[in-house]
């Protein structure tokens, strides 16, 4: 189906750890998977990659607009061949980098239209704060919701005003009864645990997510 495309390549996949910092990699292929807004599965010469988006953090699922930013980064680069500019690997052994589509900076653009907050806890590229408040200042895409959460104030269980007074089932959990991660049926009682009974012991990495093996 998809042999009048270019064949997939793999420039040399070589991490060079030196005084702490990682070395660029390129990996060219063809997007085969969207996990989320900032995250997609790459496919080169049969070996499939996940790449988390450097710089930017979309809403999460559970979010408002966490499904159009999914949808706007499939609509841009899914079944497409990019490039992967990889200069890192974080914990959930992904790949970070950047996602270009020809000369199309994919990271960019989903800051750009409102898709995006700049991740400024691991932020290199200053301009990305331009674009952020372009996209603030027209209230376009995640800005034109009232009081929009950032992903890591929600992970560590921020909600917005009205999805708080909204009936949920946190109110079945109860501290006190449960201790571990492997109690918990769900990524929402572990994040209640966390939040609501300050049992730490759930966050054994400080990150404000929960129990990660079902919270992400």
């Amino acid at each position: 189906m998809y042999a009048h495309r270019m064949r997939l390549i793999i420039l040399p996949l070589v991490f060079l750890f030196v005084a702490g910092t990682a070395s660029a990699e390129t990996l060219l292929g063809e997007v085969v998977g969207i996990t989320d807004g900032d995250t997609l599965t790459l496919l080169v010469n049969r070996t499939q990659h996940k790449i988390r988006l450097g710089e930017i953090d979309t809403p999460e699922r559970g979010q408002d607009w966490g499904t159009r930013a999914t949808q706007a980064l499939s609509e841009k680069v899914f079944r497409e061949e990019v490039r992967g500019v990889v200069t890192d690997v974080d914990r959930y052994d992904r790949l970070i980098g950047k996602i270009w589509l020809d000369d199309r900076d994919i990271n960019r653009e989903m800051v750009r239209e409102g898709h995006a907050w700049v991740y400024r806890r691991y932020l290199d590229d200053q301009s990305l704060i331009t674009d952020e408040a372009a996209a603030k200042s027209e209230g376009i895409g995640l800005w034109s919701i009232a009081n929009p959460v950032p992903p890591w104030d929600w992970r560590r269980g921020a909600r917005s005003p009205h999805r708080a007074s909204q009936p949920s089932t946190i109110q079945s959990f109860t501290c006190g009864v449960k201790r571990y991660c492997r109690e918990m049926i769900s990524c929402e009682e572990a994040k209640f645990h966390l939040s609501q009974c300050g049992l730490s012991r759930l966050d054994g990495d400080s990150d404000g997510v929960p129990c990660e093996a079902i919270c992400r």
